[in-house]
């Protein structure tokens, strides 16, 4: 019988630098010989890609209507995706996952958090990664690295009190959840986040193949 994959999940606001830490990711699995596959939320399958679209440039979205498309693509994700590799045995390495739904939706929207655990319970069930790598990055500088790499999304528009209520909202989910989430501070240089995030696979690498 096939062991099960693990699932590691990548978490942070905008220019906290996750494409460089899902690399740093990548790099360890390969050192360990591992099968796995890298994806992204919202996305990581054709119609959460869509979804995705909607997502990041519709305007005018209402707050409730963007948690909900939210966890629809989150349900293909899982179900198309995320579920299938892990049955293989094949670990799944996600750019975001449903701690990004407290902290953009709960925390940014203010969206009762009951009303997004409701949603986690029915939508990811037992589907919960085995470790989360949080970047933490200050608001500012996060949005001055995502200035820099590209166009602004309907996201990245928002004000800075929306991405400093998001930081408060990753913060509770750590103190929630600490043994899953690991903090990496994000305002560092490249190479030391890089060196930190390996760091905390290696670290738990007897968790994660146990």
């Amino acid at each position: 019988m096939t062991d099960k994959g693990r699932f590691i999940s990548l978490e942070g606001s905008e220019g906290a630098g996750k494409s460089t830490a899902m690399n740093a990711i990548a790099s360890v699995l390969d050192d360990w010989g591992i099968d796995f596959i890298k994806t992204r939320e919202p996305g990581g399958e054709a119609n959460a890609e869509r979804i995705r679209e909607l997502l990041l440039h519709s305007e005018h979205l209402d707050d409730n209507t963007e948690l909900l498309l939210m966890f629809a693509a989150r349900n293909e994700h899982l179900v198309k995706t995320i579920r299938p590799a892990l049955e293989k045995g094949i670990w799944v390495v996600s750019d975001r996952f449903v701690d990004a739904s407290f902290a953009y939706q709960g925390f940014g929207r203010n969206i009762a958090w009951s009303t997004i655990e409701y949603l986690e319970d029915w939508v990811v069930a037992d589907t919960r990664p085995d470790l989360t790598v949080y970047l933490d990055v200050d608001p500012l500088t996060g949005l001055k690295r995502a200035a820099r790499r590209s166009a602004k999304d309907r996201i990245e528009k928002e004000s800075i009190h929306f991405f400093n209520n998001i930081r408060k909202g990753y913060w509770q989910r750590l103190e929630q959840n600490p043994q899953r989430i690991k903090r990496v501070d994000a305002n560092q240089d490249i190479q030391q986040v890089t060196t930190d995030v390996m760091n905390v696979l290696n670290t738990y690498r007897e968790q994660l193949q146990s």
